[in-house]
């Protein structure tokens, strides 16, 4: 039985020591070879002058299989001879490369685990020390960690990752694809004291970085107005503020601020619910900034001029619905842009009630009111605009003055920018470009304008604007030395309960006139005050101030519009 055993074993190792060698070979590479992910860098996010918003760095994980740690020989080059190691004093030198305590990094690297975590996402130069060191067991992951240099400057809407990576808000959610990368591969073979052995097989390939992202903001400015909006609302003891500011001619966002903001370093901080932008995605009846779009219509179809007269009554009856002013008064007689500055709903309604149901309806959209902007952050909305059709017998005259409908922030801006570039309305635009990691960039075409008025119409209502500003309730957000145009803006807000609770004030403007470019619009929440001593011109004032000198422009030389108001 012993000889038939000694034959057989004897065969067996004829076979694979002698017929089947390259297999045996390979098999034990195969129990050396260990692959790891070569995790891809992900792309930065960049706000138009190339700032960093977010950026991801190259880190290591430090893990330990603990079963391969034990007391171990090392070869020393100076000695030329092998010495014995003591475990306890590689976890001191182990530990004071990482900064840890001994008794930590004992705890990690000690008992029968496949695997442990020792330490996360340390530096380039830790990793290099640690690998130096030659603990048995120690192997370093290489990965990524996200930071954001400027805090909660444009937080909401960069966005943010969650602990395990994955994009959660903001331009970091939407461009997951552009940002993300490939990652690659690196193969390598480990001893038998689980260290990497270096001149082993080594086959790498290599990742794809992501791209980056840059946007169409100025992080100053945006820093700037986000500020500005804080105190303002802090001032009035308001739920939230929010600063639009945006470029007429090409439609690119310089601003999108909000009072209340994420910090995309710790996202945790900020409840949930307020981690967006509420400049583009909170929607709310605008009010009286409205009247811009029914005055560009009716003087569009040649109803009105702005020094047409009327005879104001002090209350307005039109098929059974009656209307009235903020501010009462007599019968007087007033111009179309004397209605304006003075932002009366009756004349408003004598006006608008002219134009049929549809077409308040299509003036409405052609400046944006209903859509949806596609700006590349999550939440934004189309606001609230019925079809005519739905309207009741109150709610067709009162979408004339900004009540009956809801949009953001954001869709005010575009219909102002429309007026300000000359009736051709640009879709906003938030992304500026996508840039390859060896710097080719590729810039996202701005969409062709639409028309919404002519030249001529809005040439008349920039200077109903201008005379607003100068001689309307526009006064307390004039920049001094310069032509702007502007309207304010008073509604109530709608309570949780389906009703009304309090009032948003807004205040939207466009500068230098001589070639507006320019657009801000400022918005409250729910300040705390009498209506009538409430006004968003003090905050708009301070950013558009800011906007014109930032830009370099030059303080107006002509003199301002002032069209009669009676």
């Amino acid at each position: 039985m012993v000889l038939v055993l000694l034959v057989i074993l004897g065969a067996r190792l004829f076979q694979l020591q002698g017929l089947d060698t390259a297999g045996m070979a390979q098999a034990a590479v195969d129990k050396r070879l260990r692959t790891a992910e070569i995790p891809a860098l992900r792309g930065d996010i960049l706000d138009a002058g190339n700032t960093v918003l977010a950026r991801s760095v190259q880190r290591f994980d430090i893990v330990v299989d603990q079963r391969l740690v034990e007391d171990f020989e090392r070869f020393d080059p100076e000695t030329k001879q092998l010495e014995q190691i003591q475990i306890e004093g590689e976890i001191k030198k182990l530990a004071g490369i990482l900064g840890q305590d001994e008794e930590t990094v004992a705890k990690a690297v000690v008992g029968d685990k496949p695997f442990n975590y020792v330490a996360k996402s340390v530096t380039p130069d830790v990793q290099e020390k640690v690998e130096n060191l030659a603990f048995p067991g120690i192997q370093s992951r290489e990965t990524t960690t996200r930071s954001y240099p400027m805090g909660e400057v444009a937080g909401s809407i960069v966005g943010f990752l969650g602990s395990d990576g994955s994009p959660l808000e903001g331009i970091e959610a939407t461009q997951q694809e552009q940002l993300q990368g490939t990652p690659g591969e690196r193969t390598f073979e480990i001893g038998a004291d689980g260290i990497r052995i270096p001149v082993a097989t080594n086959e790498e390939t290599p990742a794809e970085d992501g791209q980056s992202v840059r946007l169409t903001l100025n992080s100053d400015l945006q820093w700037y107005a986000q500020e500005a909006i804080a105190a303002q609302v802090k001032e009035y003891s308001a739920d939230y503020g929010t600063i639009v500011v945006m470029n007429a001619k090409t439609g690119d966002i310089i601003a999108l601020a909000d009072s209340n903001t994420v910090d995309p370093n710790d996202p945790g901080a900020t409840k949930d619910g307020m981690r967006q932008s509420f400049a583009a995605t909170r929607a709310f009846e605008p009010g009286s900034t409205t009247k811009m779009i029914t005055m560009a219509a009716a003087i569009e179809e040649g109803i009105t001029t702005p020094t047409t007269e009327y005879k104001i009554p002090p209350k307005y009856t039109v098929n059974g619905q009656t209307f009235t002013d903020a501010l009462p008064h007599g019968t007087e007689t007033v111009t179309t842009a004397g209605i304006f500055a003075r932002s009366l709903n009756t004349g408003t309604v004598m006006i608008g009630e002219q134009l049929t149901r549809q077409q308040r309806y299509d003036y409405l959209r052609r400046f944006g009111v209903g859509q949806r902007f596609d700006i590349g952050i999550q939440g934004t909305t189309a606001g609230l605009l019925a079809p005519p059709e739905q309207w009741d017998g109150r709610q067709e005259f009162t979408v004339l003055f900004g009540q009956g409908l809801a949009q953001t922030a954001l869709h005010t801006a575009v219909a102002y920018a429309t007026i300000a570039n000359g009736g051709v309305r640009m879709e906003p635009r938030l992304i500026d470009a996508y840039i390859d990691p060896d710097g080719t960039e590729h810039v996202v075409p701005r969409a062709d304008g639409s028309r919404a008025v002519s030249g001529k119409t809005a040439d008349q209502v920039q200077d109903m604007l201008e005379t607003m500003a100068n001689q309307g309730g526009g006064l307390p957000g004039k920049v001094e030395d310069y032509r702007m145009g502007a309207k304010t803006g008073t509604a109530e807000a709608p309570s949780e309960d389906g009703g009304f609770s309090g009032y948003t004030i807004s205040y939207a403007g466009i500068a230098p006139m001589e070639d507006p470019e320019y657009v801000v619009v400022a918005t409250i929440q729910r300040p705390e005050g009498g209506v009538f001593s409430l006004t968003a011109g003090p905050v708009f004032k301070k950013v558009m101030s800011q906007v014109l000198s930032t830009y370099n422009v030059p303080p107006s030389t002509t003199k301002p519009v002032k069209l009669p108001l009676k």
